[in-house]
């Protein structure tokens, strides 16, 4: 069963396009992950400053296994001496009760 993250992340106003500047290179990096079923950050339209990264995975098992990864602590190393963007962040944890397949 597919299960869906959620990172919502509090970014200060104007600094949602240095989010989306860090984030773009490593979005990619999400396709060879095992179990990984996609990737996404969304931008909030509504003047909200929450920024969502969604992810999907093929099971709870397989996100458990990426945030044990090399490749997540790279992705989430801050000693590169950038401070981070967000003000702070939460986990949302989703499964999918109806899809509509094309």
């Amino acid at each position: 069963m597919t299960v869906i993250k959620i990172n919502a992340i509090e970014v200060p106003e104007g600094s949602g396009d240095a989010l989306a500047e860090r984030f773009s290179p490593r979005a990619r990096a999400m396709d060879d992950v095992p179990g990984s079923e996609g990737f996404e950050l969304l931008r909030p339209e509504d003047g909200r400053n929450t920024w969502l990264v969604i992810t999907r995975w093929k099971d709870e098992e397989s996100f458990q296994a990426w945030t044990s990864s090399q490749n997540f602590r790279e992705g989430h190393d801050r000693s590169g001496g950038k401070k981070p963007v967000g003000t702070g962040s939460e986990i949302w944890n989703y499964s999918v009760a109806v899809t509509s397949v094309r």
